[in-house]
């Protein structure tokens, strides 16, 4: 087989999600067999002090018998934390402000007649 044909092989459905510095590749492959699944490729930026910059990739294969169970895993645990903590994302990386904003909260809240005994550990 020809190396075209090969990676026509290889590439039979693409999807390509970009989050930050991460990005996912979703792709449909086929086995020796012409049978599908799926790997799920993570492939994250790091920069070096000096500017230059590597990759780190993780990829799952996921094959068909699984399908069933993996998504139903997968709706389970997004609706979990969709249901304790709603889809706002809370995190020092996605708000700029992030322990700013936080510690003038309890700071308002100490004025407000508050002890600094409010604040817990975990809040931090």
């Amino acid at each position: 087989m020809r190396e075209n044909e090969m990676l026509e092989k290889e590439e039979i459905f693409s999807k390509v999600l970009r989050a930050g510095r991460r990005t996912y590749f979703f792709d449909v492959r086929a086995t020796k067999a012409d049978d599908y699944y799926i790997t799920i490729t993570e492939s994250k930026k790091f920069t070096e002090e000096d500017g230059s910059f590597h990759f780190k990739k993780h990829k799952i294969y996921l094959y068909k018998e699984d399908f069933a169970a993996f998504q139903e895993i997968l709706t389970e645990m997004t609706e979990y934390v969709l249901n304790q903590k709603g889809e706002e994302v809370i995190s020092e990386r996605h708000q700029k402000d992030f322990k700013k904003e936080f510690f003038a909260e309890k700071l308002e809240e100490v004025k407000a007649g508050g002890s600094y005994t409010d604040i817990d550990f975990d809040d931090i």
